[in-house]
């Protein structure tokens, strides 16, 4: 028998807001709260907040935290030289495969906070555990399910947490882009996952209630994981277990960014099979030229050979079918290619990503 799903501290609010929920990754969330696409326009045009609470931060301090994590992720937490830095990284197995990706904030050089996956989570801890115990490093790790996390995102998001939550606007007002700050068990992050600016917020679960009525009597709308999903596929941002997981590597992921070699003694999990693993795919966006909807896993063919739609959907902003697409390293973008839409070719566009970037389509 399955375990019932679990309950984010903001449930209630969900529940008496009318949204439709669903499980997902094992928590009972909101996919909405009536119209998908209105949720999805004020992000874009407005401000728009979702209960982001299912998703785990981890809190890793100790003498050897920074030698461990660099030992760790992909990423060079050496990059963040400034208190509060944020970073975005995955983390690897010892084939290069993808366990995880994550936003990573150094607020010390022994302090740092992780903020990983829901469907993740489980597993991450087991992993970061074993190699605690596997390099006998000087470092604990805390899992934070205390906390409740809200994401506040829009053009209008920073004015209005201020204007809701007036005790934090001095301190949130002067975060710069991918920045956080703790102010006692509350932390402020400037980042997301829409394409949007915005704020994360994390914060005692016994005040989210009150945190989270204060942003919709602002004018904040509530969203749900339906906008999310398209929010963050318009923005060019991967879902992990859809556009990465154990079986591909960043390199294939489009993610060969966060992957960072120049210090060639550092050795992370994962560096020596990315050594011996070049990429083999490249991932672009499409652009469907036809009546027709874009999901993931539709086969794809090219001049170059084939590839596979990974995340797909309908883009409100762009109205028009959109899909993220694992395609052979020759193909670029503009190029002209053909999905296989329920056994009928369609025709599309190849693009760079993203889509959609503050408000502004990008294609």
């Amino acid at each position: 028998m399955n375990a019932p799903a679990r309950l984010t501290p903001l449930h209630e609010q969900h529940l008496a807001a009318g949204a439709r929920m669903v499980n997902f990754a094992g928590w009972d969330m909101p996919v909405n709260y009536g119209s998908q696409i209105a949720e999805h326009h004020a992000v874009r045009r407005q401000a728009g907040m979702f209960d982001v609470s299912h998703m785990l931060a981890l809190d890793l301090t100790g003498t050897d935290a920074t030698p461990f994590l660099r030992g760790l992720l992909a990423n060079d937490v050496a990059r963040l030289r400034q208190p509060g830095k944020a970073l975005y990284s995955c983390m690897l197995n010892k084939n290069g495969g993808v366990i995880d990706d994550l936003i990573i904030y150094r607020l010390a050089d022994d302090d740092y906070r992780l903020v990983v996956n829901a469907g993740t989570a489980d597993k991450d801890l087991v992993w970061i555990r074993g190699h605690i115990a596997t390099t006998g490093a000087n470092v604990t790790l805390q899992g934070r399910r205390d906390l409740a996390m809200i994401a506040i995102q829009g053009p209008q998001a920073r004015e209005l947490f201020g204007a809701a939550l007036p005790q934090l606007r001095e301190a949130s007002a002067a975060l710069a882009p991918f920045f956080g700050i703790r102010l006692g068990e509350t932390f402020i992050g400037r980042t997301g996952y829409t394409g949007e600016d915005g704020l994360e917020l994390a914060l005692p679960a016994t005040e989210a209630s009150a945190a989270w009525q204060a942003l919709a009597a602002t004018g904040v709308a509530p969203c749900g994981l339906g906008a999310r999903d398209t929010l963050r596929l318009e923005a060019g941002m991967n879902l992990y277990g859809q556009d990465m997981d154990e079986s591909v590597t960043p390199l294939d992921s489009g993610l060969a960014w966060t992957v960072d070699l120049r210090d060639e003694a550092r050795s992370f999990v994962g560096r020596d099979a990315l050594a011996l693993k070049p990429a083999t795919k490249r991932l672009l966006g499409l652009v469907l030229e036809a009546p027709g909807v874009l999901r993931a896993h539709m086969p794809i063919h090219t001049a170059a050979g084939d590839g596979e739609t990974t995340s797909g959907s309908f883009s409100p902003s762009l109205e028009k079918a959109i899909a993220f697409a694992r395609l052979p390293l020759e193909v670029e973008p503009g190029e002209q290619v053909s999905v296989d839409v329920r056994g009928k070719p369609l025709p599309a566009r190849v693009v760079k990503l993203p889509f959609v970037r503050n408000g502004a389509a990008q294609i």
